[in-house]
Parts: structure tokens; sequence; C-alpha cells
């Protein structure tokens, strides 16, 4: 009898609304960051409009080991866009903007790929990643770090990006609208997105650490840093802080302040101790709660997704019967995961200093099963193979492509780059330059100069290029067209691993070469 109670017991307490432990996180997170090799992560549960748990895991640099905590700072990436659509909601709540007016009505110059759309472009659609052009598509004006591109230069050259799609028929992930978004609020609040942000929506929260970009920062004494796994070995890299990319992905927070945001959101814009003041309304907040475009998506188990999407600022999807609002930021060397169910008022976020998504996933779905009382799964463990699987097949492929160049080497191909030298141009991108010195052929990019790199024979006209920088992971193919005398007249690009980040989006560039381009150093 006392064996049929304690089973009895046991079985009621994984059954039943168990919600996980302060405890059980220590010990999940620490689990991650040795399987995912991260070095230090934060995270934040909030429920019913309580911090249920705030606290910081490992370190904010492998090179300090200093800890990190509840207050520690880390970007937060395209989970900044959420802050985008709330700005522009609480300019709608001001009768002083639409979410379906027309963006040439706040940028006269703004223009898209034709007329019809550049006309009939709205607020909402700068929003819902449905414009036509592909996954992230123009990105290497803003990435990596280090160009010169400023968003008067976004707005101008956005209309020489093809689309890969009919306008409004189909999902494809942009960061470019999101910063014309934040021009938009500038041209409509008469304060610069950062200021708007930060006086708007930080200081009524009490988001008193926070910053809407790195360089805003007043005090960088708590602050993690990135981390890369390059070449076999995690490394330390230089921080993404251009200012250009902040209405998408510039904001700088902790889980303290981040829980006070998921609690405003849950509350349906209110915030105080009574409820007594109002960052937007509840009828604007449905209206970015609502599906905008749909994502394709298959039902399966545990969480039996019958609906995919994305609103205004977040994905949107059904989770066992409970709506799911969620949004993901990634930076090279920092990735981020904000996750809400408003039904249960419950928000989870996940703050890390390395790039894998995998490893905020594990945690996120580990703490939402345990409210969604759904059987416990080892996500640690499911999602570090399958990360290793996906890394070594694209291990294998691009290693077949480097085997190759390096047999060119060793058989000492003779290759004639003089008729590969010059400047290229595109027409969004601008121009880069192959020169030759001392025998070998270089790439640079005028106008984004951390990309820069020996480019090495492949076959035929196809060459590949090996970036300098080797935390980039995102070497490429050079496609060279050649004219009548056999001499390159045109180039096209196109990342070699599977895995290199969709913002280096080499494949929508199309260089042409200047006349009489050709010379060596």
């Amino acid at each position: 009898m006392k064996k049929l109670i304690i089973l009895f017991l046991l079985l009621l307490t994984f059954n039943s609304f168990a919600q996980i432990s302060e405890k059980q996180v220590d010990e999940l997170v620490e689990n991650t960051l040795k399987s995912f090799n991260v070095p230090g992560i934060a995270v934040a549960i909030v429920k019913d409009g309580k911090i249920v748990l705030a606290k910081g895991y490992g370190v904010k640099s492998t090179k300090t080991n200093e800890k990190v905590d509840a207050n520690t700072l880390f970007g937060i990436a395209s989970n900044s866009k959420a802050f985008t659509s709330a700005a522009i909601a609480m300019l709608v709540d001001e009768g002083k903007i639409n979410w379906d007016n027309k963006v040439i009505q706040y940028i006269p110059e703004f223009k898209m790929y034709n007329d019809y759309v550049t006309n009939e472009f709205t607020i909402r659609d700068l929003l819902t990643h449905k414009s036509g052009l592909g996954l992230g598509a123009g990105d290497l004006m803003i990435w990596p770090d280090g160009s010169d591109f400023v968003p008067k230069d976004i707005i101008q050259n956005i209309q020489y990006l093809k689309p890969v799609s009919g306008f409004r028929t189909q999902y494809d992930y942009d960061n470019l609208l999101y910063i014309i978004a934040g021009e938009v609020i500038a041209k409509v609040s008469g304060l610069s997105w950062s200021d708007f942000i930060e006086n708007r929506i930080m200081k009524p929260l009490e988001m008193n650490n926070s910053a809407a970009s790195f360089i805003r920062l007043k005090d960088t004494s708590n602050v993690i840093v990135p981390h890369v796994p390059t070449e076999g070995k995690l490394k330390i890299i230089k921080r993404y802080t251009n200012q250009t990319f902040d209405a998408a992905a510039g904001i700088y927070s902790s889980v303290n302040d981040l829980s006070k945001w998921m609690i405003m959101q849950l509350q349906h814009g209110k915030y105080g101790s009574e409820k007594q003041n109002k960052l937007f309304s509840e009828k604007e907040q449905n209206e970015m709660w609502q599906l905008q475009t749909i994502i394709p998506t298959t039902s399966r188990a545990p969480y039996n997704t019958h609906f995919n999407g994305y609103g205004l600022g977040w994905f949107l999807s059904d989770v066992k019967g409970y709506k799911q609002v969620t949004h993901t930021g990634g930076l090279e060397g920092i990735v981020t995961q904000t996750t809400l169910f408003p039904e249960l008022n419950l928000g989870i976020v996940v703050l890390t200093n390395q790039q894998s998504g995998a490893a905020f996933t594990a945690i996120t779905n580990t703490i939402k099963d345990s409210y969604l009382n759904i059987p416990y799964t080892n996500y640690v463990e499911l999602y570090s193979k399958r990360e290793k699987d996906n890394i070594n097949d694209a291990d294998k492929s691009t290693s077949e492509v480097w085997a190759a160049v390096d047999k060119n080497q060793k058989d000492k191909l003779k290759i004639d780059h003089k008729k590969y030298l010059g400047s290229y141009i595109d027409n969004w991108f601008g121009e880069i330059i192959l020169s030759e010195k001392k025998g070998k052929l270089f790439f640079k990019a005028t106008r984004s100069p951390q990309l820069a790199g020996e480019v090495l024979f492949y076959k035929d006209t196809t060459f590949v290029v090996k970036w300098d920088n080797r935390s980039f992971n995102a070497d490429a193919f050079l496609f060279f067209e050649l004219d009548e005398k056999g001499n390159s007249s045109a180039l096209k690009m196109k990342a070699i691993s599977k895995l290199t980040d969709f913002s280096y989006d080499f494949h929508d560039l199309n260089f042409i070469k200047k006349i009489n381009s050709g010379f060596s150093n």
C-alpha cells in the first residue's frame, strides 16, 4: 500500500502543473553552458506580474572570468524589433500615425523595386517581413560591423534589391525595413529612435541599466563580451556597435530590466505597482499580436502547433493550445530569446554570449514545458546532438571545397590573375577591388573593409575568398563571367557553408567590372 502511495505521488509530481524550481533551472543552465560551450547565460521567468527568477550563470568573458548576474547587460539583437513596433503603437494611440499610412507620406524619397510597391508600402509593411524581398536582403550594408552605410543610404539603395516573391505574398525575414521604421518614428515623434526608446519606454519602465545601443550605455562595467567558435576554439571577438542597425537590433539590456518589459507586455501595456500607468493600449497590443504574415508549419508533438506566423515585431504560434508570442535575436557572438504566454501570464527570457541558438532554445523549451504540463524532454542532449550533426554536415561540404583548393595550390596551377584584377561595382553595395600582391589575389570591399581576404582558385572560372577575419564563418564563392577576350566582365557570389548567417547575403550582389580597371600592386 505504501509503495502505491509513493508511486501516486511521483505521478502527481510529473503530471501536474509543477513549475520548474530554481534548483532545476540552475542544473539546466549549468548543463547548457557545458554542452554548448557557452561562457555566460542569464535567465528570467516572470509569472502573474512577478519575477519568479532572474539570475546569471557562467562568465561575462573567458578572459576576465567575471561572473554574469541578473544585471549583466547583453545585446538583445532582434528582440529590439518589438520595441520598435511598441514605439509605433504608442504613436498610433496618440493619433500621430496609423499602421496603414503609406511610408512615402513620411519619407518621400523611399523607393522599392517598382512603383506599385513603393506607392502602396505602409508602416505595417515595414514590420511584417513580406515585402517581396528575399531573406536578409541587403544586410551586407549593415553586416558585418564596420560598413559606412547610414539610414539615408539604406533608404536610397533598397530600390535596387530584387524581389524573390510577390508583394505581401511570402514570409522572408528582413532587417533593413525595421531601420526605415526607426526613421519613420523619428520623423513623426521628433525624437531619434534611440531617444524615443530610452525616454518613452525604458525610463517609464525603470529599465535603468538598459540603453538603445552599446554606444549609449552610461556604465559598461557589467557587460558581456561576444564569443564565437572559430577553427575549433572559442574566441572573443570585437563587439558589433554599428548604430545604423539599432532600430532592428541595437538594444543592450539585462534580465532584470527585461522582466519589467515582459510584465508590461503581459499586462496589456500597463505598468506600475497598481497597473496605474499605460505605455500603449490593449487595442494596439492586440494589433501587434495579430497574425500578419503566415509562416508554414507542420503540427507535431509535443507542441501540436497548428499556426505559425509573424505579427508586428513578434513571432506568433499556438503551442499546446496556448498562444505563444516570441522573438529571437542574434549578433555575432550573442544570441537571445524572449517568450511570452499571455493566457498563462508567463514570460521567459534567455540571454547568451555565444551564438548557439540551440542553447537558448533548450533552456526556454525546458522551462515552458514545465508550465505547459508537458513530460520532460532532455533538450540539451537532443539539441546538442542535432547541432553537432548540422555542423558535421556543413563541414563535410566545405571541406570538399577547401580540399580542391589545397590540391590546386600543391599542384602549383598557373592562374592568370590579370584578367580578374580590377574594380567591380554593385548598385547597392558599391565597390570591391581585386588586386594582386606578391603573386596572390586579394578581395576588399571599399565600404565594408572587414570584408577582405585572399582569393584562391577553385575550378573553371570559380574562385573562393577566405576572409581575414576567421570568426565570420562566411567564406564565399566568386563566380566570374568572362567577355569574348577571356577577361572578367562580371562577378557574383555565394556563401560556401549552408550554416553561414543569412545576413551575409552575398547571393544578392551583382558586380559589373569597371572598364579599364585592371591593375596589380
